[in-house]
């Protein structure tokens, strides 16, 4: 599934399992539980891949100068920002990042499962964020071994949202840009 894209085989998965859970007797405890179980599964195998990929992170520590212009956030008047940070800081930061999101999806669920009591979605939510997770740029570079190349090379592009739109720009990393930022008034801001 290499040459598809994420998000067509996203809906391709919601709607093939929205159909599924129709047939799925959720009524029966034995069934409910057997799918809570497979929801719990899928988040220890998440968060066991993050904490896998954290340990080879901090293992590797690389050092490597990594200079980039963050665009402004959009309709804003701000100027776009250089970053400079590490290799090792920026890959904590975007694990931190995807901890953060697997964690609010958690807690959505728990929402929707336990006080509304919707039981569909765990059963879609217990596949969706594992096949994410191992599309991730992290996952590729730290589990599969990689090379940080082409769409890999950091800084990475922002997952582009709804309708292939992206939050505020893109990511600049190219030597005219950073110059052109370096020379601004905001030139440099380091990251730890």
């Amino acid at each position: 599934m290499a040459f598809m894209n994420p998000q067509i085989t996203n809906l391709v998965i919601i709607l093939g399992m929205m159909q599924v859970s129709k047939k799925i007797p959720f009524e029966d405890p034995t069934v409910l539980l057997g799918v809570r179980g497979l929801y719990l599964a899928s988040n220890l195998i998440i968060a066991a891949i993050y904490l896998y990929i954290q340990i080879k992170i901090n293992g590797k520590k690389d050092l490597t100068t990594l200079k980039y212009v963050e665009p402004a956030p959009m309709g804003s008047s701000e100027e776009p920002k250089l970053i400079t940070t590490t290799v090792h800081s920026y890959d904590l930061q975007q694990l931190r990042g995807l901890w953060k999101a697997q964690l609010m999806g958690v807690g959505m669920m728990a929402v929707m499962h336990i006080y509304f009591k919707y039981t569909n979605p765990l059963l879609i939510q217990s596949i969706l964020p594992l096949k994410g997770a191992f599309e991730g740029n992290l996952v590729k570079i730290y589990v599969f071994g990689q090379p940080a190349i082409g769409d890999l090379k950091r800084p990475w592009k922002a997952a582009s949202g709804l309708m292939g739109m992206a939050g505020g720009g893109e990511v600049k990393a190219d030597r005219k840009s950073v110059e052109t930022a370096e020379k601004s008034r905001n030139g440099g801001i380091k990251e730890e």
